[in-house]
């Protein structure tokens, strides 16, 4: 409540209701949880923390210019990075790749910590492959921390993830179902789906081989294992026996590093302050969903909301999809706009 003190005792109270709410149904319903998060802008849209959670809401629901438009508000009034990797991530999904690697090159990008750059790193690869830059995507997610197989860290299994991803586009599908097993052996919080792509992996090895076997041909390399039913990292044993993190150096070659030089993203945007009057009823429909008990100030976090942190939303890291979180979730709505 100390962020809303510069509201009415009314006001902070109806901005703490809906905020709660926004930030509850964020990942079970987006869409409703941008209603609620618009409400609250409706009273509180000169605080930062309620500009911030608007835009992380805007960006689950697929809002991608009002998710802009209020994470860069939320960064003009509270100061600090921002979230630069949502930032690029709702610039590729509207098809701006280039905005997104101007935003990689930001004074605002220089100051993310390890996990946050890795974020962004992914979100850069990402953005290179829609460029047709593939060996680049590829060679970019080894630069920083975490793709050292012997000392992984909290966020290298979404690095292997989005590097397993982009070698499949690359149609290099054994290498990848190498990184998928070393993902699912480095995601101790089940954030990724890595089984279930092994499982496709593997099922499409097998139909394969059973074709060629009817042509009386040869197989297409040895069986590994179900790694759903077994937990065992084939691949991802390596690394802890020393090897090095990169591919070998025939692939480490082709995938050389190209990176332009962009000037820095100095667009704001135009952010509205207030929203249309949220009607009584509507406000009871917040305080059903959540009581104004607690309010995270995120404008004062240093690192973006992300899966496994203290934020008030939980934004889980990309993969090289463009808005991959933002999917609109089915639902009525109870929030008038």
């Amino acid at each position: 409540m100390r962020d809303l003190r510069g509201l009415s005792k009314e006001g902070a109270e109806f901005v703490a209701v809906h905020m709660v709410a926004a930030t509850g149904l964020s990942e079970e319903d987006p869409e409703l949880a941008w209603r609620h998060a618009r409400a609250a802008r409706s009273k509180g849209g000169r605080i930062a923390v309620v500009r911030e959670t608007v835009g992380l809401v805007a960006y689950r629901a697929g809002e991608w210019a009002e998710a802009i438009s209020e994470l860069r508000a939320a960064r003009r009034m509270g100061g600090g990075p921002g979230h630069v990797a949502i930032l690029a991530d709702c610039e590729r999904a509207q098809g701006n790749p280039e905005r997104a690697l101007e935003l990689a090159r930001s004074d605002e990008a220089l100051q993310l910590d390890a996990e946050g750059a890795a974020e962004l790193r992914i979100v850069v690869a990402g953005a290179r492959a829609d460029m047709g830059q593939l060996d680049a995507a590829l060679a970019h997610l080894h630069q920083g921390s975490g793709f050292d197989l012997a000392k992984p860290e909290s966020f290298s299994a979404r690095l292997y993830y989005a590097y397993a991803d982009l070698l499949i586009e690359a149609e290099r599908n054994e290498e990848a179902l190498e990184w998928f097993i070393r993902a699912n052996d480095a995601d101790f919080d089940e954030e990724t789906d890595a089984p279930d792509r092994i499982a496709e992996l593997l099922e499409a090895r097998e139909e394969a081989d059973a074709a060629l076997a009817a042509m009386g041909g040869a197989d297409s390399g040895p069986a590994l294992p179900d790694v759903r039913e077994t937990g065992a990292a084939v691949a991802g044993s390596a690394g802890r026996e020393g090897k090095s993190s990169t591919p070998d150096e025939e692939s480490a070659g082709e995938e050389s590093a190209v990176v332009d030089d962009f000037h820095q993203d100095s667009s704001n945007g135009d952010n509205s302050d207030a929203d249309p009057a949220i009607s009584n009823d509507i406000h009871q429909e917040a305080t059903d969903h959540a009581a104004p008990s607690h309010i995270v100030n995120a404008a004062e976090r240093e690192h973006p909301a992300v899966a496994g942190s203290d934020a008030t939303l939980s934004i889980p890291l990309f993969s090289d999809a463009p808005g991959s979180y933002g999917a609109t979730a089915a639902g009525d709505s109870t929030v008038a706009e």
